[in-house]
């Protein structure tokens, strides 16, 4: 019974190995608040943690490990081509819909579908033998009706002798003076009937008005055909050359009508729709005469010779529009340009391997590069890839941008973004380059 009554006097707070039980659960105490505290804070204020974007990691010697990037030179580009890109649609030059303009049945068709045509060839044929009979029964009045007036003439030559002998009365040479003009207004609508038969019979052969490309057909051989058809028998398309419509914001409309003005032809180069592949490269023809308020674009038009084929008719391209040129440009990498409180901007690596945001005023872009008007001087080394994990003076650690992306390496050195039609430049205006 004595043994629990020292046990429990050695563990009260006032003895020694009491005392020492109380600082340990204390000191525990402490370490778990200390420890919740550091990750309520590092949980509200990321960029406090170790690591953390913006600070850097921390090291064992307490310094910010410098964050890897990769970094490219602003260069001077010699020639800087400044280009507008937009979503352009492939429109033929005339579209045909092959009509028959008399009634009766389709006896040939002499053209396979997907055929180029000429203007003048033969497409179709309508049995002809109804006009034919038409043009025959037209021309035998004609020649009676000649014959006619031939016996009137006669006739009134005779009654001109008559009338000057005094034989005949003036009134009977004045009635077949108008029976002969009778005869002649007879001739002439018989005439008209002739060239009307024979302008039917000719619409019995179908032949293009233009030449290009034609169509599924629509009707086959043995149908009984009409003028008042609504579908026709084929649709014919010019496809050499072609044209590509695309539109451009109303802001570009007066550099575009300056370069028209002086009569410059003005390149336009189509891509496909990965925006890389140039399917043909043509000039601008045209602007279109008013401005559409809905998207504040004026529509512009292109003439491609497409002796290749290459175009289709309402194929959608990327479109490329040569403006203008620029002579020794500063320029940078698209990528390297931020927009954030400063306004555009982009990091500057240092000599020391530090950063420096620097402001940058900017001019239009080509391709993948961006012309820097001011902000940057040449061969200094500015950030394209780990930008976000930057502030002003954060230590770097420069890396090879293909092994991070090899993807994007491709793009820059294609110098064609993967879509032409999306692009903007960092000032929001619409543009590309080739």
């Amino acid at each position: 019974m004595n043994e629990p009554e020292l046990d429990h006097q050695s563990s009260a707070p006032g003895t020694g190995h009491g005392r020492r039980r109380w600082w340990l659960v204390l000191g525990l105490a402490l370490a778990v608040l200390l420890s919740a505290a550091t990750w309520h804070l590092t949980r509200n204020d990321p960029a406090a943690a170790p690591g953390a974007p913006g600070k850097g990691a921390r090291g064992a010697n307490g310094q910010n490990a410098p964050t890897p990037v990769a970094a490219q030179l602003a260069t001077i580009q010699p020639k800087f081509e400044v280009t507008l890109t937009a979503l352009g649609t492939v429109t033929a030059r005339s579209t045909v819909t092959v009509h028959v303009q008399v009634d009766g049945q389709l006896v040939q068709v002499a053209f396979r579908e997907g055929q180029m045509v000429r203007a003048g060839d033969l497409l179709a044929v309508v049995d002809p033998r109804t006009y034919q009979v038409a043009l025959d029964n037209a021309q035998a009045t004609l020649e009676k009706d000649r014959a006619t007036l031939a016996n009137a003439i006669v006739d009134l030559d005779r009654y001109k002798s008559l009338l000057a002998d005094d034989s005949i009365p003036k009134q009977q040479y004045d009635t077949q003076v108008a029976l002969v003009q009778q005869d002649r207004a007879q001739v002439l609508a018989d005439q008209a009937q002739v060239d009307n038969a024979k302008l039917q019979l000719s619409f019995t052969r179908v032949t293009a008005l233009v030449s290009g490309r034609v169509g599924l057909r629509q009707v086959d051989v043995g149908n009984v055909v009409h003028a008042s058809d609504t579908g026709g028998l084929v649709l014919l398309t010019q496809v050499e050359p072609i044209d590509v419509v695309f539109p451009i914001p109303q802001d570009q409309l007066p550099v575009v009508r300056r370069r028209l003005a002086t009569r410059d032809r003005m390149q336009v180069d189509a891509y496909g729709s990965d925006g890389r592949t140039l399917l043909a490269t043509g000039t601008l023809m045209t602007t279109d005469n008013q401005v559409d308020p809905t998207t504040g674009t004026v529509k512009l038009k292109a003439e491609f010779a497409n002796h290749d084929g290459a175009l289709f008719p309402n194929q959608f391209v990327n479109v490329r529009l040569h403006v203008s040129q620029i002579d020794n440009a500063l320029t940078i990498p698209s990528a390297a340009v931020q927009r954030g409180a400063p306004g555009l901007y982009a990091y500057v690596v240092q000599a020391d391997n530090t950063v420096q945001l620097r402001p940058l005023k900017v001019g239009p872009t080509d391709g993948d590069r961006v012309q820097v008007l001011d902000g940057l001087a040449a061969n200094e080394r500015v950030v394209v890839d780990g930008v976000d994990k930057l502030r002003d003076g954060a230590p770097v650690e420069l890396i090879d941008a293909a092994a991070r992306n090899p993807g994007a390496d491709r793009t820059q050195r294609s110098g064609k973004p993967a879509d032409a039609g999306s692009r903007k430049n960092p000032n929001g205006a619409t543009s590309g380059g080739s």
